[in-house]
């Protein structure tokens, strides 16, 4: 069974948030920065690749997507900061 992730893309530090789910995270982010997918990462210009988790199966990513929407703008910027206190694009990490 394939492999899920949870990612949080955003426009600048402390801008914009974007929560998404994805079985492949390159693919998904390089579509996002292309302005490839219409919708709300396009609309906003959210290209910035802050926060990401990665999960054994794409069910386990989905449910905590879910939950993570749930959660306070507080709480979602706490996640960020937490491992990635610059708000860095951390793209290059993964395209690698």
């Amino acid at each position: 069974m394939a492999g899920g992730y949870v990612y949080f893309m955003t426009n600048r530090p402390n801008g914009t948030l974007y929560v998404g789910v994805t079985s492949d995270l390159v693919q998904r982010v390089y579509q996002h920065r292309c302005g490839f997918v219409d919708g709300f990462t396009k609309r906003y210009g959210l290209r910035r690749l802050v926060y990401f988790e990665v999960f054994d199966d794409i069910q386990s990513a989905i449910q905590r997507e879910h939950n993570i929407k749930h959660w306070s703008r507080a709480w979602k910027v706490g996640l960020i900061i937490a491992s990635n206190p610059d708000w860095n694009d951390l793209f290059d990490t993964i395209a690698t």
